[in-house]
């Protein structure tokens, strides 16, 4: 009788065993991400406007976009997009408030630009070196 909960207990442990094997094969990905790791009032509201645009933006899925604010003392501050992992856009942010919307487009454009060239080089690697 001890013998045979023993071996019951033993069983439970190995299935349970190669079950959270198998589910840890299995990763769970979230793509589509903007992540806000701005610190001024400045990289929100930088965030806020770029946000508006990335939610219009058609095929996001696959891409994290990040924007980090670094302070650069008595310069202002330095936003850096990162895009799954690599540098897409750099600006520099006085510290005086100027008008965002036109840095905020050319993050924009220059984002697409780097999805396009992402997905050009995963769906052809001959195209991705030269162009040809």
């Amino acid at each position: 009788m001890k013998i045979n909960i023993h071996l019951r207990y033993f069983l439970l442990s190995f299935l349970l065993l190669f079950s959270s094997l198998s589910a840890a094969e299995q990763e769970l990905e979230i793509d589509g991400l903007l992540l806000d790791r701005s610190i001024s009032r400045f990289g929100h509201q930088f965030y806020y406007e770029f946000s508006n645009y990335w939610r219009d933006l058609p095929s996001t899925a696959g891409f994290n976009i990040e924007i980090k604010e670094t302070v650069i003392p008595k310069a202002g501050t330095k936003l850096s997009l990162i895009m799954n992992n690599e540098l897409v856009y750099v600006t520099y942010l006085g510290r005086r408030l100027a008008p965002l919307d036109e840095r905020v487009e050319q993050a924009v454009y220059t984002v697409i630009e780097a999805m396009a060239r992402s997905n050009m080089t995963t769906s052809s690697p001959d195209m991705a070196v030269n162009g040809w």
